[in-house]
């Protein structure tokens, strides 16, 4: 992994997506910071680079279609994809919805999914990974093996455990207390 990208990304991941306010996670659980890594992700170098990036662990772990939750997965993914065809890299991308769609082809699963894949699950930032999980759920009742669980950043507060009670691997590209050091530094 090419060390100058890994810290430029995490430089703007600090500077344009770490907030410290209280407020409400996901998990519903409180917190004195945020990391809204869409506002990094939505950048043309902030893209490039999380795309590249991922996309080495992604190729490391032999994925062929990766997706996650709409919305937090839908940015890294995209990248990831994109990334992925300007290296020649046979990545497809999905996204799920939290229910089934009411009109159109009324699918849970958006996208390029097809369930003989080697499959992960993604998200740009993972605190218990219970929004994973809900996804992993979905691609498993259609009939995906889901192997590994991916996240840009790693909040440390639970999802490791959670993913290994469903046989998850587990593989993040920073913790959150990098990206809070890097802000404290600078950004």
């Amino acid at each position: 992994m090419d060390a100058t990208d890994r810290t430029e990304l995490l430089r703007l991941l600090a500077r344009e997506s770490y907030f410290e306010r209280d407020l409400t996670l996901a998990s519903g659980r409180a917190s004195n910071f945020y990391i809204d890594c869409k506002r990094t992700l939505y950048l043309p170098r902030g893209a490039h680079l999380a795309g590249t990036l991922m996309l080495e662990l992604v190729r490391a772990e032999r994925i062929e279609q990766i997706g996650g939750m709409a919305a937090g997965a839908l940015p890294v993914t995209d990248a990831i994809v994109n990334a992925a065809f300007a290296r020649g890299y046979d990545v497809t991308g999905f996204f799920v919805r939290k229910e089934t769609k009411a009109h159109g082809l009324q699918q849970q699963i958006e996208g390029a999914f097809k369930k003989e894949r080697a499959t992960a699950v993604i998200d740009d930032t993972i605190t218990t990974g219970g929004s994973s999980l809900q996804a992993v759920a979905a691609m498993r009742a259609a009939g995906a093996t889901v192997r590994v669980a991916f996240a840009l950043v790693e909040r440390g507060e639970g999802a490791a455990d959670a993913f290994a009670r469903e046989g998850l691997k587990y593989v993040y590209l920073y913790t959150a207390e990098e990206v809070r050091a890097a802000r404290a530094a600078g950004g």
